[in-house]
């Protein structure tokens, strides 16, 4: 399917979703959201494809937020509709992704570009690289789940002091406060998450998308993260991975997951 607003490509089981709306800083809109969710239902049951990195076209912005030209006469419930509709079609459904999604952060990601970055499951950040929550500034509260990921990922008080202050922090401090996972210079940035991407693939895909859904399940209201390990845990043993996984540790091999 051609999308008028990202770009998708796959190499080697790795797919690439490029957000391309330079003119716009790759500023999200519902288009995009509508095709950003088209092209990852699309590629969850691509064989093709084992891990998803999502980037933004040119050197300047990952996405440097939310298309306010298209919302900002908004009623109250049409702005309902937007951060609902956004958070089902995209950022959930990434958060609970059953394949790795990394982030590659090439430049400015505010607003909901950092909203969506904070929805992957690893966030790698070029130099280069500025972010914040600005929404206060214009009358608004984070809506795209800010508000939620970014205290789980840096803790309550500088989430609260990002937010109200709409300051933006640049990528080593992102990463001192654990925002970020890694930070790598412009050029380098698809290249080392492709590899860290290949790193992930060569593990069993079925043990990587119980482990997300492990990791998640501790965040979420009325779920107990302990049980549902236990659950994932024992279900691991009655698949194929874990059987090729065990035999080939046991006989000095490198596993040929399938």
């Amino acid at each position: 399917m051609k999308f008028e607003n990202i770009l998708v490509s796959t190499n080697d089981r790795v797919t690439t979703i490029t957000i391309n709306r330079p003119n716009k800083l790759n500023a999200l809109n519902i288009s995009t959201i509508k095709e950003f969710h088209i092209a990852l239902d699309n590629l969850s049951n691509d064989k093709s494809c084992k891990i998803i990195i999502i980037t933004g076209s040119g050197n300047k912005a990952f996405v440097a937020g939310a298309d306010i030209s298209e919302f900002y006469k908004f009623s109250k419930d049409q702005a309902h509709d937007l951060s609902s509709g956004g958070q089902t079609k995209l950022f959930d459904f990434i958060e609970n992704y059953p394949k790795p999604v990394i982030a590659a952060i090439n430049g400015y990601a505010l607003g909901g570009g950092l909203e969506l970055a904070m929805a992957c499951h690893i966030r790698i950040a070029s130099e280069n690289t500025l972010m914040g929550l600005p929404e206060v500034s214009l009358g608004l509260t984070p809506g795209y789940g800010g508000t939620q990921r970014l205290p789980q990922l840096v803790g309550k008080g500088i989430a609260m002091e990002l937010i109200l202050s709409a300051n933006m922090i640049n990528a080593d401090r992102g990463e001192k406060v654990g925002l970020l996972n890694h930070i790598t210079s412009q050029e380098n940035l698809l290249s080392f998450s492709t590899d860290l991407a290949k790193k992930i693939i060569s593990n069993s895909s079925s043990a990587i998308a119980a482990s997300i859904k492990c990791v998640n399940s501790n965040f979420k209201d009325g779920e107990n993260g302990y049980l549902t390990e236990i659950s994932e845990f024992s279900n691991c043993f009655q698949s194929e991975d874990f059987i090729e996984g065990t035999n080939a540790f046991l006989k000095k091999r490198k596993a040929n997951f399938k």
